[in-house]
């Protein structure tokens, strides 16, 4: 079953801040890995993330990061983010799970 992939506000700003051809790259890869497995954590794509309970999952599109979470049949896309970005964005708008102490670094 695919899944409905929706774009936060936030995310949507994210987006057009891109050039058009990192636009096309990371609408591709929404739907290559965020449409039908967006949970299943590939070594070099999708990454769960440890210690925060939001965003859930990391997906790496050559140097810009996808933040996003899945509840039910949704894919929520939080933000899209430069690489070079990605550890304060974290910081600043990751919620901390309460069960893990520390956020390590996203990479």
């Amino acid at each position: 079953m695919a899944l409905e992939i929706i774009l936060s506000p936030e995310a949507v700003d994210d987006l057009r801040r891109l050039s058009a051809f990192d636009r096309a790259k990371v609408r591709n890869a929404l739907e290559v890995h965020l449409r039908h497995e967006p949970t299943k954590v590939r070594k070099s794509r999708i990454k769960r993330l440890r210690g925060l309970s939001r965003p859930q999952y990391r997906l790496r599109v050559d140097e810009i990061r996808v933040f996003y979470d899945v509840e039910g049949d949704q894919v929520q896309v939080l933000a899209v983010v430069e690489k070079s970005d990605a550890d304060e964005w974290l910081k600043a708008m990751g919620e901390n799970d309460e069960d893990s102490p520390a956020v390590g670094s996203e990479g």
